[in-house]
């Protein structure tokens, strides 16, 4: 990587996890790739007259097409895999019940275990976004929890993981009660709409909570320790 311009130095716990979060997080394309085939799913469901089977390979078709795609430009297939494996689980709870609503099943047992998981990971002082802040750190290998050390950077990832129990909890909220009422095509819309539309509005509300906050970064401790704190950031993961 060049260091043409250099990044501003991480001189706060937010500087450092705003920096994190933009090396873990993923592109447009992933999102596409993952709601492609649940719509394809909903579409060819509505348009064969309700046949599950149809829809479900239909679906399955989709999510292979998009993955030789990626194989074909020699990319990375880290969310189009997810995807396939996605839909291939949906299609298996719908093509064994015969109900549609069905595919949708796994996403919503998904984001309830994901709801307790963040909740317990509060509770017990291991926030679920301080593990996505430690995958950007250079040195994850060697010291995965490094970031547990500063206890600023703990505080922090506690207030952003309650932003991802938010999330889940608003997506329970919608698609249960979708799920419970056979609600096919308004499914498909709200798994659409609840996935990255939801996820960019979650990160908004991170970004504003970095942007606000300053909490000081403890000196030769937690994930800038050995990183370079006083180093510009492009220079650091160049």
């Amino acid at each position: 990587m060049s260091a043409a311009t250099p990044a501003p130095a991480a001189e706060t716990v937010e500087a450092l996890i705003r920096h994190r979060l933009s090396v873990a997080l993923g592109g447009w394309r992933g999102s596409v790739e993952t709601a492609l085939p649940t719509v394809v799913f909903v579409v060819a469901w509505s348009v064969t007259d309700h046949d599950v089977k149809v829809a479900a390979i239909t679906a399955i078709g989709v999510a292979l097409v998009l993955a030789v795609l990626r194989l074909v430009q020699r990319s990375s297939l880290q969310h189009v895999l997810g995807a396939v494996l996605a839909t291939g689980i949906a299609a298996f709870f719908a093509l064994r019940s015969g109900e549609a609503q069905d595919a949708f099943l796994p996403g919503i047992l998904t984001s309830a275990g994901f709801l307790v998981a963040t909740v317990v990971s509060i509770l017990t002082r291991w926030p679920a976004v301080g593990f996505i802040v430690g995958a950007g750190d250079p040195r994850a290998a060697e010291d995965p929890f490094g970031w547990r050390r500063d206890a600023g950077m703990v505080r922090v990832c506690v207030r952003l993981t309650w932003v991802l129990v938010a999330l889940y909890v608003i997506r329970l909220a919608v698609m249960v009660p979708l799920y419970l009422g056979e609600q096919v095509a308004l499914l498909g819309v709200a798994k659409v709409v609840l996935g990255w539309p939801l996820w960019v509005g979650g990160i908004a509300v991170m970004g504003w909570l970095l942007v606000s906050g300053h909490t000081p970064l403890e000196p030769g401790r937690g994930p800038a320790a050995g990183d370079g704190a006083d180093e510009p950031l492009a220079g650091r993961d160049a």
